[in-house]
C-alpha cells in the first residue's frame, strides 16, 4: 500500500477522495466505493498498487481499438476494483471484489511490468480488465516509464473520473477506449451507481487534447436499445467528439446479476444503421462472424483499407502512415 494522490484530509482523521466524482468521505479504516482506496489513520492509501490480476499479450483490436496500430499486439494488465457497479459486469470477480479477496497477490513494481513489456514485445501497455481509474497511482508510475521507452499507453475505461486526474493521465496516455453506457442520467444512476456528465466531460477532454479515442456502447435489450435516445447519443458524438470518432456497438450477453436474454441481432443491425447515418466508422462486436461489421473503408473513396476476421487483421489499401493508398485520406493512427 502507498499513499494515494488526489485526496484531502478532513477533521477527526477523515479523508475525502478526489479521484472520481463519488468524492467518498471516509472514516479511519473505511474503504471507498471503488473497493481499492482506504483511510489508514487519516491517510488515503491505495491498496491495489502493484497487484496484478491479469497480464496478457493481446491484439490491440481486442481492447477494442480498430484505428490504432491495427494488427499489432499490446501487453494488457489489470488489477481489481471499480468505481461503477454495473449489474452486467463481465469482470465482476475482479472489478467488484475488494482487497480481502486479493491479499495473497504479490506486489509487482512498475519496473517489472516494463521489463515484461520489453520481453514480450508489442506497441506498449494497455490498462484494462478492471477499471484503471482506481489504479491511478500505479498506472501513472508505469505509464511514465512506458512513455520514456518510446512506446504507447492505452487505457480502457468507464471515463468516470474527475477533471484534474484525467488531465494528468492525458499527459501519458496515447489512446483510450471509453465505455459510454447510456445517454441517460437516470440509467447511470440506477444501473451503475454513477452519473453521465463526468463521462461526457472525459470524452470531450480526450477529443480536445487530440488523443486517439474510440467509444464502446453495450446494447442491452430494454435498457439501452431505445432508438431515439441512441440517435441523440450518436449526434452528440459527431458534434462534440468529431465525425470520425470510432463507435463500437457491443452485443450484450447475460452476466453477473443481469439475466436479460442476449441482444437480438435485429436490434444490433437497427442501431448500426442509425449510427451509420451520422458516423462513418461503426463496428459490431460479440456477433456471429456472418453478421459482423468489422472492415474499415476509406470514408472518402470507399477503398477497403483493413479487413478483420475475429482478431485476424489484414491490411489492404493503407500506407504506413495510416492513410488511404487511393486518395490519401488520413484514417488510422500509426504514430
Amino acid at each position: 500500500m502507498i499513499e494515494a494522490v488526489h485526496y484531502t484530509r478532513q477533521k477527526e482523521d477523515m479523508v475525502r477522495c478526489e479521484l472520481c466524482p463519488h468524492a467518498c468521505l471516509l472514516k479511519p479504516d473505511e474503504t471507498g466505493k471503488c473497493l481499492a482506496r482506504t483511510n489508514r489513520e487519516g491517510r488515503l492509501v491505495t491498496q491495489n498498487y502493484g497487484k496484478l490480476t491479469g497480464m496478457h499479450l493481446d491484439p490491440v483490436e481486442k481492447k477494442p481499438l480498430y484505428h490504432f496500430f491495427p494488427g499489432q499486439r499490446i501487453l494488457s494488465i489489470g488489477s481489481y476494483g471499480c468505481n461503477l457497479h454495473c449489474d452486467w459486469c463481465q469482470n465482476a470477480r475482479i472489478s467488484l471484489s475488494g482487497n480481502g479477496h486479493f491479499d495473497s497477490l504479490p506486489v509487482t513494481n512498475p519496473e517489472e511490468v516494463v521489463a515484461s513489456m520489453r520481453r514480450m514485445g508489442g506497441i506498449g501497455l494497455a490498462y484494462t480488465y478492471n477499471e484503471p481509474v482506481v489504479w491511478f497511482e500505479f498506472m501513472m508510475d508505469t505509464a511514465r516509464m512506458v512513455q520514456a521507452e518510446g512506446r504507447k499507453n492505452v487505457m480502457v475505461t468507464n471515463g468516470f473520473i474527475n477533471p484534474k486526474p484525467m488531465k494528468e493521465l492525458l499527459e501519458v496516455v496515447d489512446a483510450l477506449n471509453v465505455d459510454l453506457k447510456s445517454f441517460s442520467q437516470d440509467f447511470y444512476h440506477r444501473w451503475t451507481g454513477g452519473s453521465l456528465q463526468p463521462v461526457k466531460h472525459t470524452l470531450t477532454e480526450v477529443a480536445r487534447r487530440g488523443r486517439h479515442l474510440e467509444v464502446t456502447f453495450l446494447v442491452i435489450p430494454e435498457l439501452t436499445d431505445d432508438l431515439l435516445l441512441f440517435r441523440d447519443m450518436v449526434r452528440w458524438i459527431r458534434e462534440e467528439l468529431g465525425e470520425q470518432t470510432v463507435l463500437h456497438l457491443s452485443r450484450y450477453f447475460p452476466a453477473w446479476k443481469l439475466a436479460h436474454p442476449p441482444t437480438p441481432i435485429d436490434s444490433m443491425t437497427r442501431l448500426l444503421e442509425a449510427a451509420l447515418e451520422q458516423l462513418p466508422f461503426v463496428y459490431l462486436g460479440n456477433v456471429p462472424q456472418t453478421t459482423a461489421v468489422s472492415d474499415t473503408y476509406c470514408p472518402v473513396c470507399s477503398t477497403l483499407m483493413i479487413s478483420r476476421r475475429g482478431y485476424q487483421t489484414d491490411i489492404h489499401g493503407m500506407n504506413g502512415l495510416g492513410h488511404c493508398t487511393h486518395c490519401g485520406e488520413p484514417v488510422i493512427t500509426m504514430q
